[in-house]
């Protein structure tokens, strides 16, 4: 969707003016993933509008995949319009314009099943499952069990002024219990399903998914990790991205594009459901990992979880260890903090490897503020330290 940016801090009744700019989970993940090198591709249901063309020119500016979205000739494209305060005050205030949008009317018979499930991993989120009910029984679909499949990977990503029932909390469950790989915050895993006491209790409701990332703000993160099928090591956290036996694949409408490794926004909506668990073994898991997050200036607190994501989901794609996903999540977040808008250009991958591959006490004295991706990754002066 399309998100007005506002002009100045304020409330949206006082807010003058807004500059836009384009939002979205998945299609930012999308953005940075391509960003940082991989090949991905983004299926969505746009209007046939000004909005439409610059959400997919601007997207595919990125390099990403644009070929597989479709344009709808009668629904008009979603629109959002927020306030400059950090989502977690009270005084942050965000008017969602998105009832009858054309990504509202995404459904398992409306989209193409065969291009959405060709890459590596399929990204997904819980936003988009607040949209319709025509989405939510896509975004079912996409989660169930089957041979085959792409890796799920699920962010959770409550958002209530979306949900127009009381049962989205059970419907985000069932769908996190589906994924392979899930995100949620330690604060919004209390918000929608009441668990506390930090990140054990969250695995404990959510054994299923192999890997498990709990986002807990300024202290850090926590990754709960299986081990692939026949690994032993545990010790570094190995790669735990199993090879999905599905291969690439195009598009069939539109004029194709690259294959697809990392693919985004797929829907979901308003249904009654009951948490059901996948029917997969949960073996014993390994112990957890854990990584402080970065001292960074804050320009802006939004698309951070959506870079953490990104990041986290490239390490993973590249094979790196559960420390480096976590720190690569890490890096891709304060890229995304120290920018005004939702999407930030992100550090070359040898800046990010290198920064990644520091010792426990060099990490934790980093201090990144804005501009810090674009200094030069050999340069001394390409972060500021206490």
């Amino acid at each position: 969707m399309v998100t007005f940016l506002p002009s100045r801090p304020g409330r949206l009744a006082d807010v003058p003016s807004f500059d836009r700019g384009i939002g979205g989970a998945e299609s930012n993940v999308a953005c940075v993933l391509a960003a940082a090198g991989h090949t991905t591709r983004w299926i969505s249901r746009v209007g046939a509008d000004g909005f439409g063309d610059h959400l997919v020119e601007t997207i595919g500016g990125y390099g990403v995949d644009v070929s597989c979205v479709r344009r709808d000739p009668d629904r008009p494209t979603g629109i959002y319009f927020r306030t400059a305060g950090d989502r977690s005050t009270d005084a942050h205030e965000v008017a969602y314009y998105r009832a009858g949008s054309a990504a509202s009317a995404m459904s398992p018979d409306g989209v193409d099943l065969d291009a959405v499930r060709a890459g590596r991993v399929l990204h997904l989120s819980g936003i988009t499952a607040a949209l319709s009910a025509g989405c939510l029984d896509l975004l079912r679909e996409l989660t169930a069990p089957r041979p085959g499949r792409p890796l799920i990977s699920f962010d959770v990503n409550h958002r209530p002024g979306l949900w127009r029932d009381t049962h989205g909390p059970e419907i985000l469950l069932d769908l996190a219990r589906g994924a392979d790989i899930v995100f949620v915050g330690e604060d919004e895993a209390e918000e929608v399903w009441g668990i506390t006491g930090g990140p054990s209790p969250i695995r404990e409701a959510l054994p299923e998914p192999d890997t498990l990332v709990v986002k807990q703000g300024a202290r850090g993160a926590t990754a709960f990790c299986r081990p692939p099928a026949g690994s032993t090591d545990t010790s570094r956290g190995q790669s735990c991205l199993p090879q999905s036996p599905k291969g690439p694949g195009r598009c069939p409408q539109g004029d194709g594009g690259p294959p697809a490794r990392a693919k985004s926004r797929v829907g979901a909506g308003g249904r009654d459901g009951t948490p059901q668990a996948p029917g997969r073994a949960t073996p014993p898991h390994p112990a957890p990992a854990h990584e402080p997050a970065l001292e960074v200036d804050v320009v802006a607190p939004t698309g951070a979880g959506d870079a953490f994501a990104a990041g986290f989901l490239s390490a993973a794609l590249r094979g790196l260890p559960v420390r480096d996903r976590l720190r690569h999540g890490h890096l891709m977040a304060a890229a995304a903090l120290t920018t005004p808008g939702d999407l930030a250009p992100p550090p070359t991958r040898a800046h990010a490897d290198r920064l990644a591959a520091l010792d426990d006490t060099a990490w934790g004295r980093l201090r990144l503020g804005p501009g810090w991706t674009q200094a030069d990754a050999e340069a001394d002066e390409e972060v500021r330290t206490p």
